[in-house]
This record gives C-alpha cells, sequence and structure tokens, in this order.
C-alpha cells in the first residue's frame, strides 16, 4: 500500500469539482448555455423574490386562517371531532412505528408530519381557531409519533404487528366517523356534513387500496385462456378507458340510483369511492398488464422446468418482476387519482377543493381572495403528491430498478 501511494504514476480518483468549476461547466460552458443562463437566471430570481414578497407581505390568508376545520373536515359536527381526533393520532402513531422499524422516507414524512403539528402548537400567535385544547391535541400528536418510533425499534415488536395496525386503523377511524344508529355517545353522522381533506383522503386512499386488487385481477383476467373472463376482463377495461371520469361519477352518482330497488339505497360518498375505484383500477389493469408483458418467456419456462406448477409461476416469477417494471407507471396513475378526486365536486361532494369554493363564496370579502384560497389548496396537493413520487424512487431505489438519468 504504501508502494502505491507514492507511485507517481498511481491512478487516483478525480477531485470534486469547486462551485466555479461547476458554474463554468455547466452554466457557461458555450454560447447558448451563457445567452440563457443570463436569460434565465435574473428572471427566476425576480420570480421567486416576487413571490416570497407576496406570500408574505401582500396576499390576505383570512379564508384559511378563520376556517381550517371546514378545509380539515367539513361541517363534521364540531363536538364529534373527537373521533376524527382518534383516528389522526392511531395514524400517526403507526406511522411512528413505521419509522421505527424501516426508517428511511417514512422517517422523512413522520418528521415532517411532527415539524408541522409542532409548529402549529407553539405558534407564538394568538388565533380564535387554535385554541388552548387544539394546541395541547397537536402536541399530543407529535409526542405520540416519538413514542411509536421508539416502540418501532424495540425487537419485541414485529413487522407484523404494524402491518396489522395499518390494516386495521383505517376500519377502526371510518367506523368511527359513521357512529351507530342510536347510541347517544357516538350518533350517527351522514356523510352529507363529511368534507375537506378528509374526504379527499377517503376517496383517493380507499380508491387506491381497492383499484389495485381489482385492476390486479383484471390485467389475469384479460390474459385468461378462459372466453368468460378475458371478454369480460377487456370490455371492462376498454369500456371504463373511453370515457372520461366525470361520466363514471355521473353514472354512479344518478343512473345507478335509478336503477336499484325503490327500497335501497347507497351513500353518496360511497357511491363516489365506486366510480373513482372502477375507473383507476381499469387504467392500473393495463399498467400491470404491460408489465406482464415484459417479462421474457424463458423465465416462465424455466419456472415449469423446476415443476412449478402455473399458479406458482405467476406468483413467485412473473408477478414480482412485472410489478418491478410498472412500478413507476402505477405511482403515477395513483397520484393522479389523487388529484381526480376533486371531480367529485361536481357530483355535489365537497372534498378540499369544493370546500375553498364555499369558503370563497361564504363573505363578500372572500371573493377577491380566490387566488390565495386554490394557491392554499394547490399546495397541499402538491405536497402529498411529491411525497407519493418520492416513496416511489425510493421504492424503486430498494428494489434496484432506479436508474440515473
Amino acid at each position: 500500500m504504501e508502494n502505491i501511494r507514492t507511485t507517481k504514476g498511481a491512478i487516483r480518483p478525480p477531485q470534486p469539482p469547486g462551485p466555479l468549476k461547476w458554474v463554468r461547466d455547466n452554466l457557461f460552458n458555450n454560447w447558448y448555455n451563457t445567452l440563457l443562463t443570463v436569460v434565465l437566471v435574473p428572471t427566476v430570481l425576480f420570480v421567486l423574490v416576487q413571490s416570497i414578497l407576496w406570500v408574505f407581505t401582500k396576499a390576505d390568508w383570512r379564508p384559511i386562517i378563520e376556517n381550517p376545520m371546514l378545509f380539515a373536515v367539513g361541517q363534521y359536527p364540531r363536538d364529534q371531532l373527537w373521533r376524527v381526533a382518534i383516528g389522526l393520532s392511531g395514524i400517526m402513531f403507526l406511522m411512528g412505528a413505521s419509522w421505527g422499524k424501516w426508517g428511511g422516507l417514512l422517517r422523512t414524512i413522520s418528521l415532517s408530519f411532527a415539524i408541522v403539528f409542532a409548529f402549529l402548537a407553539l405558534l407564538p400567535v394568538q388565533l380564535e381557531t387554535l385554541d388552548t385544547d387544539l394546541r395541547i391535541y397537536l402536541g399530543s400528536t407529535v409526542l405520540l409519533i416519538f413514542i411509536g418510533a421508539w416502540l418501532g425499534r424495540l425487537k419485541a415488536v414485529k413487522k407484523a404487528y404494524i402491518l396489522i395496525g395499518w390494516a386495521i386503523m383505517p376500519i377502526i377511524s371510518i367506523i368511527f366517523l359513521i357512529g351507530f344508529e342510536g347510541v347517544e355517545k357516538i350518533p350517527e353522522v351522514s356523510t352529507t356534513f363529511w368534507g375537506g381533506l378528509l374526504v379527499t383522503f377517503l376517496l383517493s386512499a380507499g380508491g387506491i387500496l381497492a383499484s389495485f386488487p381489482i385492476g390486479l385481477a383484471l390485467a389475469l383476467g384479460r390474459r385468461s385462456s378462459l372466453p368468460v373472463v378475458k371478454g369480460f376482463s377487456i370490455a371492462f377495461i376498454e369500456t371504463v378507458r373511453g370515457v372520461p371520469l366525470v361520466t363514471i361519477l355521473f353514472m354512479f352518482s344518478i343512473i345507478l340510483v335509478l336503477l336499484l330497488p325503490a327500497d335501497s339505497s347507497l351513500d353518496r360518498l360511497f357511491r363516489a369511492w365506486m366510480a373513482v375505484t372502477f375507473f383507476s383500477a381499469a387504467y392500473t389493469a393495463e399498467n400491470i398488464r404491460g408489465g406482464l408483458q415484459a417479462v421474457p418467456i424463458g423465465q416462465i419456462e424455466a419456472a415449469k422446468a423446476v415443476g412449478m406448477n402455473a399458479f406458482q409461476t405467476m406468483l413467485f416469477i412473473v408477478m414480482p418482476q412485472a410489478l418491478r417494471a410498472v412500478l413507476p407507471t402505477i405511482v403515477g396513475q395513483f397520484i393522479s387519482l389523487f388529484k381526480d378526486t376533486t371531480l367529485v365536486v361536481i357530483v355535489g361532494i365537497n372534498d378540499l377543493l369544493g370546500i375553498g369554493r364555499s369558503v370563497i363564496n361564504m363573505e363578500p370579502a372572500f371573493l377577491q381572495l380566490d387566488l390565495e384560497v386554490y394557491m392554499f389548496i394547490a399546495a397541499v396537493y402538491w405536497v402529498f403528491s411529491y411525497f407519493m413520487s418520492r416513496a416511489s424512487a425510493r421504492l424503486e431505489t430498494t428494489m434496484g430498478t432506479r436508474t440515473t438519468l
């Protein structure tokens, strides 16, 4: 080793470039890049500075500051908000436990929630909507996140326990949100009063969780040798993909009610969830089918050669490779589904966008503040879409399918 270090002709790794060299190589390496840099850098800086000044000095955020609960849960009864708080606390606890067990992006997401909740709890501004009880709850939620992270690091807490918790908690939360007819302490709350982020998360998360297995079944059905199964899968996929989501929403919200018996009814939020799920399932099926076609035929022949049957071949050989190949596409579809839930406002469901429109029309003074409201809503969608894309990138890196461009 000593000889290698002292030899004049030894090959050494190049020194990392300094900031000046990076600027010269990437911004001023030829005449047209120099021209673009000279034009775009001042423009970008001007837009950035003006945007920051508008956010902090000129924008009027009263519609959001005065109505945070409307944006969060809609018109859900205020004396029953403890039911929403239980569900949120349980999810944050599981998020912390997942951080402790797996780390990675879950740590970033958990810390982001903890920072936001802690900021709101300690905000040195007296607001009528941010009272002492809410500050205490936000602070306790931060504590729950870190308690979950500590428990998640314990060897006695198995990964299966956390996964079971994730499977059970949404069901418990929805049961608490709906309540029970005739029970005084937990009365039934109609979904007519639900709104805001609560509805957006329920529709998007429920649609994602339900559309994936349905799409998987449709993709396999389209490749089936049974004519009935294959014909049904093709008809479903092509029919749903051939019409816009608005049409599907109207069909489930209006036409489906006319087809049901007179003495039966389906909740309107449930009908919207069905529409979103079926629409997303059709696109997910085509994405998965593309992954199935990307698996080399030699993989299937090799599996048969070692004695695997058709089910084992599909489960252990074909499907893992297919899902790895189309993971970015599937996540992109789920992000699109999350944003497409804004269309439910057309059928009278007040999601986050619908609440924003209602707040603007609530007071005459808010009619001129629509830019602030829509910018806030856009920022919320961007944040969650960004975290979903980062989760996809992290999962691709873990699975070894991500390439650096």
